[in-house]
């Protein structure tokens, strides 16, 4: 990749990034918390905002498909349907709900000042250097339950133009949009200086999703940079075995950007490719976006004072996500909003698994929760 294109991507993803982060924080908008709200409290208002943002991300991807703007399409990284996207999405599910947050909600929170978040982010590293020990089993199994192996998407694999999924899809979206906004469901009471509300944050993250993929030809995705950072602080003690490791060696980014002729080459190993030019500076990005939003409402904090339990949940949670970002294969962000919205197979059973993966992470919770009051009572 020639110098200046490589400026262009730090400049354009670090941007996107610090915009991801801010609205994010400011609305308290966590997939992991939508999903465990569903299961635990019956609340499905954040679930709402997910359904807009995929729904308006559908529609601007495929308005710019139609203009000729995403030549790449499917985007560079999505695979063929595979049993391993709904193990990925179940573990995933588990891990994000023990965690407190996804890979971007860890970010968002760590930016804000949490250190549980930080402890997650801890494990996710840890459970993408521990994948890239069972990589070779894994990509395997991958490879023997696949299917569909001519086709990525569901037009693909129907036949049907991707034009007529989206206008079918969006018709009955609209009729429910309409029907909350009667109801008035789209929006929540609240007091909070700067608060934004979730609808329309979904918005913005599905125009920054559609200017990320104009951009670097794909949407967002950063949990092979998690792959990569674990792999560059293990080089530095263990040289030896990250160069005999098979993930660390793989390229799975190799392309021509069509828009500029740019080179996107890269994978997980510890080098400094197109893959770390792309999702480094979105990392970034969305931990600077959180902290200057809390900076600026002056709720900034390094917030520690929690139950020793919670940091090991969050350990764990965090192991859980790391793993499973690299066996589904990537996180919820790619998959929900950037695989779904094109109708990606991959991303549809990611759901699959990811649902009954989050039911079972929020019992897990309520059951540590319990017993934790439980024994604060009997102490008391």
């Amino acid at each position: 990749m020639v110098t200046g294109s490589l400026f262009l991507v730090y400049a354009v993803c670090f941007s996107l990034g610090i915009a991801a982060g801010f609205f994010m924080h400011r609305s308290d908008y966590c997939v992991a918390g939508m999903f465990r709200d569903a299961f635990l409290f019956r609340s499905t208002f954040m679930l709402r905002a997910l359904f807009l943002q995929v729904v308006v991300t559908m529609v601007l991807f495929e308005i710019a498909r139609l203009a000729g703007f995403l030549p790449l399409f499917p985007f560079p990284l999505l695979g063929f349907p595979s049993l391993s996207n709904i193990i990925g999405g179940f573990v995933f599910g588990i891990g994000m709900v023990l965690a407190g947050g996804c890979v971007v909600g860890t970010l968002y929170k760590m930016g804000a000042g949490s250190m549980v978040s930080g402890v997650a982010f801890v494990g996710l590293l840890l459970g993408s250097a521990l994948y890239a020990e069972v990589h070779l089993v894994w990509a395997s199994f991958m490879k023997a339950t696949t299917f569909f192996k001519n086709s990525k998407s569901l037009p693909q694999l129907t036949g049907i133009s991707p034009t007529l999924f989206v206008v079918f899809i969006g018709a009955v979206s609209l009729w429910f949009f309409l029907k909350w906004r009667k109801e008035g469901q789209w929006e929540r009471p609240s007091d909070v200086t700067g608060y934004i509300q979730p609808w329309k944050t979904a918005v913005s993250l599905a125009v920054i999703g559609l200017l990320s993929y104009l951009a670097v030809g794909m949407p967002l995705g950063i949990t092979t940079t998690y792959a990569k950072m674990a792999a560059m602080i293990e080089n530095l003690f263990f040289p030896e075995h990250v160069s005999s490791v098979a993930f660390f060696q793989g390229l799975p980014l190799n392309i021509v950007h069509p828009a500029t002729g740019a080179v996107l080459q890269g994978g997980a190993g510890p080098q400094f490719d197109s893959v770390w030019a792309i999702q480094f500076p979105i990392i970034a990005g969305i931990i600077l976006g959180s902290a200057l939003s809390a900076v600026l409402l002056r709720e900034f904090a390094f917030r520690y004072k929690v139950p020793f339990s919670q940091f090991v949940m969050a350990l764990c949670g965090g192991i859980l996500l790391g793993m499973a970002s690299r066996m589904a294969p990537a996180c919820n962000v790619w998959h929900l909003m950037g695989g779904l919205p094109i109708l990606a197979m991959q991303s549809i059973l990611f759901l699959v698994g990811l649902i009954p993966g989050t039911w079972v992470g929020s019992k897990i919770v309520s059951q540590l929760i319990l017993k934790q009051s439980l024994s604060t009572a009997g102490n008391s």
